[in-house]
């Protein structure tokens, strides 16, 4: 996490304007930290069939939630007592945006656990789970980076998660035509099969939305919006 003395943000005459900066960045941070712990241990519920793993990540779901009402809150509150300019405008409006893909995170997480608790009631496990292990660990490191990113204000590395999408979803794709194979080979396979489908979805979807944080973290730090724009766009934007 930046220091105030290297943070762009603090750097106000009004000290409390300083600390309301850094406390809303902080409190994204922490919620991102969480939403991090849920995908992961999400996936280790799947793959370890851990149906208690999995029921203390569906009611950490409801914290998520509260975290996410208390930022919007907090940053609402800048906005009417300080009205930002410029830098300080993106750099709310952009935490705004991005706990709004933190909470969809804590969603999907949600579904993944849900799954693990149906995976692991019906028995045996299912093929997929080596493609399930694999894109998680993609996704959650994309997550991670994208947070890094956001903490130490680094447009490059925001660059890199949003280049890391495409592989994501080329992986994605790899793996669903593996499930369907194995459904094609033995019908009674297919009830199953679909469900580590629908968590190959869910972690598709976490990177897409590491890459939403990435998106805007190159807003907050060059004033441009990358969002649905090609990659070789938001390049230039990066490198100027």
């Amino acid at each position: 996490m930046p220091t105030k003395k290297d943070d762009v943000y603090g750097d106000h005459i009004s000290h409390k304007f300083n600390d309301e900066l850094m406390d809303l960045k902080t409190e994204f941070l922490k919620m991102g930290g969480m939403v991090e712990a849920q995908v992961d241990s999400a996936v280790q519920a799947l793959v370890d069939g851990d149906g208690h793993l999995a029921d203390e990540i569906r009611a950490n779901d409801k914290k998520v939630d509260k975290m996410e009402m208390d930022i919007d809150e907090e940053a609402t509150l800048i906005i009417a007592r300080r009205q930002p300019t410029a830098r300080d405008l993106r750099l709310v409006i952009s935490v705004i945006k991005m706990v709004a893909d933190l909470e969809r995170v804590g969603d999907e997480a949600k579904k993944i656990a849900k799954l693990a608790i149906k995976l692991s009631e019906e028995g045996q496990a299912p093929r997929g789970y080596v493609e399930v292990r694999h894109i998680g660990s993609h996704v959650l490191s994309m997550l991670h980076d994208a947070l890094d990113a956001f903490a130490r204000l680094d447009s490059e590395q925001a660059l890199r998660i949003m280049k890391e999408d495409k592989r994501v979803d080329e992986e994605y794709q790899a793996a669903a035509r593996t499930l369907l194979t194995f459904m094609m080979e033995d019908t009674r396979n297919i009830s199953r099969c679909m469900s580590v489908m629908w968590v190959l979805r869910a972690l598709e979807r976490v990177g897409d939305h590491a890459c939403n944080i990435a998106e805007n973290v190159i807003f907050m730090v060059k004033g441009e919006d990358v969002r649905h724009t090609p990659v070789e766009e938001a390049e230039k934007v990066v490198g100027r």
